[in-house]
């Protein structure tokens, strides 16, 4: 009887993996599983799976809008924590700015509370003080509605930033930022950049604006996207899903900007160190990463070219 039992209890448990697998297209075995079986060890999180560097051709002088489509090829739940940066890093006027969507935002529910809320999937936009020392406030973010979100602190360096609930899926998206509204504070020019999220019909869903110092903005000569899984105090050790995410061509001002050059770039021991379980590839002027096991990297394939190739 205690066999049968133990059988009928075996079968059970692999009905439920199975069921979870089928629900689930993006589902892996544990990080700890996979390192344990390439033989190596996890750093803390948050992984940078992998970034994407494109050098441009020159900076952009009168900066109005920076634009990048993201495709998604499966559906991945919030049980784990996975950013997609299209836009890593960005400078504008020496002023440093990132944003992307998520699996799982989180922030303040207003700017008078401090509680940290998990609404879910989402997407945010964050920038930098400018010696990334000195605070900045909540003064420099306004939401998009009530329900969107905000952060202040200091534990990357100085920033703030909005976060606003968003459902995305499986699909393609275009993450973008447009210069807005110029005001005066304290005698000088501040502008408001609007940050949203078009899905794939072309609906634009608006995230919320940052101000940045000046009204004439100059980007830089460098673009940059990621795909990181990340830690929260909602789920400290996040499992990696498979995925590929497919990042386009950058758009500055409306067209797509003059490409030098595109690498692709895994952090091991820095910026942030990860576990290595990704690989970037060149599908015409698009970089795919496709995100899938943990396994052993041959170093001189740390870093790699990427032969990109704008349509015509």
């Amino acid at each position: 009887m205690t066999a049968v039992r133990t059988l009928c209890l075996a079968m059970a448990v692999s009905v439920v993996a199975l069921a979870s697998a089928a629900d689930d297209p993006s589902a892996q075995p544990s990080p700890p599983e996979m390192a344990k079986a390439a033989g190596v060890k996890l750093p803390r999180y948050p992984w940078h799976v992998a970034n994407i560097w494109w050098d441009l051709a020159g900076k952009t002088e009168h900066f109005d809008s920076l634009a990048i489509d993201v495709t998604i090829d499966r559906d991945v739940p919030a049980t784990c924590n996975l950013y997609i940066a299209p836009v890593g890093v960005g400078f504008i006027n020496g002023l440093q700015f990132y944003g992307g969507i998520q699996t799982n935002i989180n922030g303040w529910a207003s700017k008078e509370s401090r509680e940290r809320v998990f609404p879910g999937k989402g997407a945010i936009f964050s920038r930098w003080s400018k010696d990334q020392k000195t605070p900045i406030g909540l003064d420099h973010v306004k939401g998009a509605g009530d329900d969107s979100l905000v952060e202040s602190a200091g534990y990357e360096g100085e920033f703030t930033s909005v976060r606003r609930p968003f459902a995305w899926t499986k699909g393609t998206y275009t993450y973008e930022i447009v210069k807005d509204a110029t005001e005066k504070k304290d005698g000088k020019p501040h502008t408001w950049f609007r940050c949203q999220v078009k899905d794939a019909a072309g609906k634009a869903h608006p995230v919320g604006s940052i101000r940045f110092e000046g009204d004439d903005f100059t980007f830089w000569d460098r673009h940059s996207a990621f795909v990181e899984v990340y830690s929260t105090s909602k789920i400290p050790a996040s499992n990696i899903p498979k995925v590929n995410v497919t990042f386009g061509w950058p758009r500055i001002n409306g067209k797509k900007v003059e490409v030098k050059k595109a690498s692709a770039y895994y952090p091991h021991d820095t910026g942030p160190a990860a576990p290595d379980c990704a690989w970037v590839k060149a599908d015409g002027e698009n970089c795919v990463v496709e995100v899938g096991p943990i396994f052993k990297r041959d170093e001189a394939k740390r870093r790699h070219p990427l032969d990109i190739t704008l349509a015509k």
